[in-house]
C-alpha cells in the first residue's frame, strides 16, 4: 500500500502541513508509537486490536462455521462494528450473498427475509455482552421467521459473543456453534478477528489471506515517512488542526463503498471526544464527482479528500461508436475511465488548492482489504494519541443506547432526558 500526502502540503493547499511541521510532527509520533507498541506488548484495552492479525486464527473460525458452511447465503445480525467489518470484507470480496441487518427498520427487516431461502440460509448474530437492543430485537424477529418457515433455526446459526449473557447462554443450551468476541477489542475494530471474518468464512473465501494482509501492514516503524498508516494518521490530525474539519472518504471502486462506511464510524466514534475530531463523510467515485466535488472544490476550505483506489482491477472493454461525440470513448474500458476520473479529480481538487491524500492498494483483494482495514485502524490510534483523547471508549454513543433502553423498558435518567424536549412544531 502506498499513502501520498503531497498533495496536503501547505505548499500545495489550504489548509496545508508544511515539511518543516512534519518534521516536527515527526518527532511526537515517535513518542505515540512508543506508547502503542507498550499497549500492544501488554495487551491493553483498545491496543489489543492492533493485534490481531496474530491473534486472530482463521482456523478455528473455519473450523466453528463448518456446520453450516454449505450455506448459499450467510446474514450478519448485528449493528456498528458487529456488523460493518463484515459487510465491508464482503462487498470488497465481491460476495453478493452476505447479507447484514444492522438497523430495526421494519420495512427492511421484512423485506431481506422474504427474499433469503431461509433453508440455505446462515446466520451470524453478533453481540459481545448479549443484550445489544437492536441485535437481539432482529435476532428474534429472523428466529421466528425460520420456524415459521419450517426450518430448524438451530442447525443454522452461529453465535459471536462474549463469555457471559443471554446470548452465550442461548448457545450453550441449543450447542450452537460459538466464536469469541476478541477481549480488548472495541467493536469498531474488531473487523480482523471472528466478528468480522465468519461470515466470510462460512462462504469459502481464504480468510488466513485477509490476516495475512493486516500483518503486512502492522510492520510500522516510528516515524510518519516510513509507515502509510502514520502518514495518514498525522496528516489528518494535522490538517484538522488547520481547518479541516471534515474528511470526505471517497474510494474509486464500487467494491469499498461500504469500507467508507466503516471507516466513518471508526474515525468518529473513536476520535469525536471533547471537542475535537474530524466529521467523516462518505463519497464514492466517480459518481459523487457530479455532485459533492463541487463543495470540495469550491466551498469552505475545511475538507480534506481522501481517494481510495486500488492499482490493479479487472476491466470491462467500451465497444467502439460510429458517432462522432462518442468515437473517443471506443476501444478504451471502463477502468480505464475510472482511472481517468480519479485523476482528473485530484487534479481539480489541487488546482483549486484543496487538500488531498491519495492511498493506493495493489488490488481489492483479500489481502488488500486485510491491509486497508489494518492501516485505517493503526492510522486511528495514532490520531487518538495525537489528539491526546481516549480513542476506544464512546461515552456519547452509551448515552444513547441507555436511553433507547428506557424509552422501550422501565425509563431511566437518559430517558426522561428525551421526554423534556423544547417543542416548536409547525403542521
Amino acid at each position: 500500500m502506498k499513502i501520498d500526502i503531497g498533495n496536503a502540503l501547505a505548499s500545495e493547499a489550504s489548509p496545508g502541513v508544511s515539511r518543516e511541521a512534519l518534521d516536527r510532527l515527526d518527532e511526537r509520533v515517535a513518542r505515540a508509537h512508543e506508547r502503542i507498541e507498550r499497549g500492544r506488548r501488554d495487551d491493553e484495552f483498545g491496543y489489543a486490536a492492533l493485534n490481531l492479525p496474530e491473534t486472530t486464527d482463521p482456523d478455528e473460525i473455519t473450523e466453528t462455521v463448518a456446520p453450516v458452511n454449505d450455506a448459499a447465503y450467510v446474514l450478519v445480525v448485528g449493528i456498528g462494528g458487529s456488523a460493518l467489518g463484515a459487510a465491508t470484507i464482503a462487498e470488497a470480496l465481491g460476495d453478493s450473498r452476505i447479507l447484514t441487518l444492522d438497523n430495526v427498520d421494519p420495512d427492511h427487516v421484512s423485506e431481506v427475509l422474504s427474499l433469503l431461502p431461509l433453508s440455505e440460509t446462515a446466520v451470524t448474530v453478533v453481540s459481545r455482552s448479549g443484550t445489544t437492543a437492536e441485535t437481539l430485537a432482529n435476532f428474534l424477529v429472523v428466529r421466528e421467521a425460520f420456524t415459521e418457515a419450517g426450518v430448524d433455526w438451530t442447525e443454522r446459526v452461529v453465535t459471536i459473543t462474549g463469555d457471559s449473557g443471554p446470548l452465550r447462554e442461548l448457545a450453550d443450551r441449543h450447542d450452537l456453534p460459538a466464536l469469541a468476541v476478541p477481549e480488548g477489542v472495541p467493536g469498531r475494530f474488531s473487523a480482523l478477528s471472528s466478528v468480522g471474518l465468519a461470515p466470510a468464512a462460512i462462504r469459502g473465501h481464504d480468510i488466513g489471506a485477509i490476516l495475512d494482509g493486516g500483518k503486512r501492514a502492522a510492520d510500522c516503524s516510528p516515524s510518519l515517512f516510513e509507515t502509510p498508516a502514520y502518514a495518514y494518521g498525522a496528516v489528518a490530525y494535522a490538517l484538522d488542526t488547520r481547518g479541516a474539519a471534515i474528511n470526505a472518504m471517497m474510494p474509486y471502486a464500487e467494491s469499498l463503498e461500504s469500507f467508507a462506511e466503516w471507516f466513518a464510524q471508526l474515525w468518529s466514534e473513536s476520535l469525536g471526544k471533547d471537542g475535537l475530531g474530524q466529521l467523516p463523510t462518505r463519497a464514492l467515485g466517480a459518481t459523487d464527482q457530479h455532485s459533492q466535488l463541487q463543495r470540495y472544490r469550491a466551498g469552505p476550505r475545511n475538507t480534506l479528500v481522501t481517494l481510495v483506489r486500488p492499482r490493479e482491477r479487472p476491466d470491462l472493454r467500451v465497444p467502439e461508436t460510429d458517432h462522432d461525440d462518442l468515437a473517443y470513448l471506443g476501444d478504451t474500458g471502463l477502468g480505464e475511465l475510472l482511472d481517468a476520473e480519479f485523476a482528473a479529480t485530484e487534479a481539480s481538487l489541487a488546482e483549486a488548492g484543496r487538500p488531498s491524500i491519495r492511498i493506493e492498494l495493489d488490488r481489492v483483494d483479500e489481502a488488500g482489504i486485510g491491509e486497508l482495514l489494518y492501516t485505517m485502524e493503526a492510522a486511528c490510534v495514532l490520531a487518538g494519541e495525537l489528539y491526546g483523547i481516549e480513542t476506544f471508549t464512546q461515552p456519547a454513543v452509551e448515552w444513547g443506547k441507555r436511553a433507547a433502553r428506557g424509552l422501550i423498558g422501565e425509563g431511566n435518567d437518559e430517558s426522561e432526558s428525551v421526554a423534556e424536549k423544547t417543542r416548536l412544531v409547525v403542521d
